[in-house]
């Protein structure tokens, strides 16, 4: 049986390839495409298996990530020598020689469509950890400001104190604050940049480090989008290929994302939408490990408890969590409030450990005050040490995770015994 193939090239060699296409014995050419919408609706109509692509303006990750979601492999055929290199950096897996002939083209878009594998038997394990030593943490907690940035920010100065260097994202569409936090008011978002620059294959090293910001406590920053509307900016396919650079240039980076993780763009539209959403599902399928964050009142304890059976319906998430309850005061909880909320969260929820940072208004408005971490600012804090806690169980879980190990167990008095100040 013959594999359907689309061709959507530029350039005087589109009409050799197609010609080797149709004389091949195992593929079928179903149209020469004018350009890559047309190729796209082709995929999205269920039409080919695959689509060979030269390089040209409009094709990014997003485009790549379409064809991927209609379970279209693509085998790209640069124009140039250099063009080699810009393909690859899109993510393209199968990217012929520059001056290959259409025979050895067709053969090799031959080989890509005999190991195609339907959707429907895809396994569904775990995908392969990305390259790079560093690992990922994820700060996420449901709508109501359950204290998901001061817990990032502070995990970062943690973790940095630690390894001498961490990275802390902001990726929360809907209102991100990184950098007012810490007093920065750089107008120019560090994670848009980066995510512009992946979308088109062009995020390098110098890329990165110039749009980094270093802030008090030996950490850096990528500040997250100045107005909600920017939200399209961050698109999911754009995140995807920053993790993998991240890891490869910082032992720790610690994500801020945003409240909803719902998925209902297929409901919305009739065609494929971008997702609000997607920066926050990025983040959470590459992380290694997820710090889930809920207020400790009783609405806040509701919130959590509906944040996490919606987690558990989040496909990308394959990592171990570790839950936090934040503000942790009896004048709302009862007087042993650490019980009451462990007992909540057990019951409802079957969270065995649960770490407590117990209410401290005082060192937080004083360390936003001045736009740095507790750590630096009231080290003694009691809601600093208990987010020095936090941020070693997560540390150690992401390490474990990256490493394919059994996820930590320890109680939380277990890890805070590890700690030094």
């Amino acid at each position: 049986m013959s594999t359907a193939v689309a061709v959507a090239m530029m350039g005087d060699g589109e009409s050799v390839v197609a010609g080797a296409i149709e004389a091949h014995p195992q593929l079928a050419l179903v149209r020469r495409c004018a350009d890559l919408a047309e190729a796209l609706a082709l995929a999205h109509a269920g039409m080919v298996g695959v689509a060979v692509l030269s390089d040209q303006p409009r094709l990014n990750r997003a485009v790549l990530a379409d064809f991927t979601a209609a379970g279209v492999a693509v085998v790209a055929v640069p124009t140039t020598a250099s063009a080699s290199s810009e393909l690859r950096a899109l993510g393209i897996e199968h990217v012929m020689d520059a001056d290959a002939d259409p025979v050895t083209i067709a053969d090799r878009t031959a080989t890509v469509a005999h190991t195609l594998v339907p959707a429907a038997a895809a396994p569904e394990s775990a995908p392969a950890a990305p390259a790079g030593d560093g690992v990922v943490i994820a700060v996420w907690g449901p709508t109501g400001a359950p204290g998901r940035t001061t817990l990032a920010v502070n995990i970062a100065a943690e973790c940095a104190a630690a390894d001498d260097e961490a990275i802390v994202v902001d990726v929360d569409t809907y209102g991100g604050a990184v950098a007012q936090a810490l007093g920065l008011l750089d107008e120019a978002p560090g994670i848009a940049a980066l995510a512009r620059a992946s979308l088109h294959g062009t995020l390098t090293d110098d890329v990165l480090w110039r749009h980094l910001l270093s802030v008090d406590g030996g950490f850096k920053v990528l500040s997250g989008i100045s107005r909600a509307d920017r939200w399209p900016e961050l698109s999911r396919s754009a995140l995807d290929g920053i993790w993998p650079v991240l890891r490869r240039h910082s032992p720790v980076t610690v994500v801020d994302c945003g409240f909803s993780v719902a998925q209902d763009e297929a409901a919305m539209y009739d065609t494929r939408a971008p997702q609000r959403n997607g920066a926050t599902l990025s983040a959470l399928g590459a992380a290694d490990v997820v710090v889930v964050v809920g207020s400790a009142e009783p609405l806040g304890i509701q919130r959590l408890v509906q944040g996490l059976a919606e987690l558990d319906e989040v496909a990308e998430l394959m990592c171990p969590r570790i839950v936090v309850a934040n503000r942790v005061r009896s004048s709302v909880a009862g007087r042993h409030p650490e019980e009451a909320i462990a007992d909540a969260l057990a019951r409802y929820s079957g969270v065995e450990n649960v770490w407590m940072v117990p209410a401290d208004g005082k060192s937080c408005d004083a360390a936003t005050l001045a736009g740095q971490s507790l750590r630096e600012r009231v080290p003694r804090s009691p809601a600093r040490r208990a987010i020095a806690v936090v941020a070693a169980a997560a540390l150690a879980a992401a390490q474990e995770s990256r490493a394919e190990l059994t996820p930590v167990s320890e109680s939380p008095r277990a890890v805070a015994a590890t700690l030094t100040d």
